[in-house]
């Protein structure tokens, strides 16, 4: 096989080069070719996850009550003076405060229909720094019962903790409200992240089928894949477009010109 027939062999010049180089410039010149195609998607992406998160997701609410926390009793075994203001207070009291045996009382006086495990994925303990107080949040699709829960779970609390840790009852430092707003979902945020999930989707579309495009369209991609100039191009023609009786009346006319001649 001679240097010519090699040079024209995609074959060999594929075997040859191991390594695909992409081309940053006309990766642009694509993108931007099918700018009108992206920003469709990115429409359509915007429209179809707030329609999504409008129709199927369920709006939730949030409703918080807070406990304080005073020191110990003088009898007391534990003394919360010695305790660690912070991690470890918080801590002790997310399970205490989350233990089977209060939530099934919560459960039990608000005739709740759930069970203890699912009730504790609702409820959220967090503690202010350097301080003593207790937030408790509870999460829950009706406003009303979520502020019930929170409340509840505070009073239940005020009885529990004092008997299994020896201590004062904690105090009450606000009840939770009835939520007028819901916590969640954002529709601003997953409007935008579906917008730009369609653009994205749409630009790895086109990378994919730029990358995995095996043919020839204009002359310059074959003198720039395969390092040859062609001579000549041969125009494409769609036979489909002639109409069969203007070819014959133009064949009749070529002939009666002929036969008069």
């Amino acid at each position: 096989m001679g240097k010519e027939q090699q040079a024209l062999n995609p074959a060999a010049i594929n075997g040859a080069e191991t390594e695909e180089e992409i081309d940053l410039v006309e990766v642009f010149y694509l993108l931007w070719g099918h700018i009108l195609q992206i920003i469709a998607c990115f429409l359509a992406g915007a429209l179809l996850a707030f329609g999504f998160t409008h129709f199927f997701v369920t709006p939730m609410y949030q409703a918080s009550a807070s406990i304080y926390i005073v020191s110990a009793s003088n009898n007391s075994i534990v003394n919360l003076t010695d305790l660690q203001i912070g991690s470890q207070l918080t801590a002790d009291y997310q399970e205490l405060m989350l233990s089977r045996p209060l939530l099934q009382d919560v459960i039990k006086n608000l005739d709740l229909d759930t069970n203890y495990r699912s009730l504790a994925g609702q409820v959220s303990i967090t503690n202010t720094n350097d301080t003593r107080i207790l937030k408790v949040t509870v999460t829950d699709s009706d406003p009303e019962r979520a502020a019930d829960i929170a409340n509840e779970l505070i009073k239940q609390a005020r009885i529990y903790l004092p008997e299994i840790m020896e201590t004062e009852t904690p105090n009450v430092v606000e009840d939770a409200v009835v939520p007028t707003q819901k916590s969640s979902p954002s529709y601003a945020k997953n409007t935008v992240l579906g917008a730009l999930l369609g653009a994205v989707l749409c630009c790895g579309v086109l990378l994919v089928q730029y990358l995995m495009k095996d043919s020839f369209d204009t002359p310059d991609d074959v003198a720039k894949y395969l390092g040859v100039q062609p001579l000549a191009t041969i125009p494409e023609v769609d036979l489909g477009s002639f109409n069969h009786n203007d070819t014959k009346k133009k064949s009749a006319f070529r002939w009666n010109d002929v036969m008069s001649r």
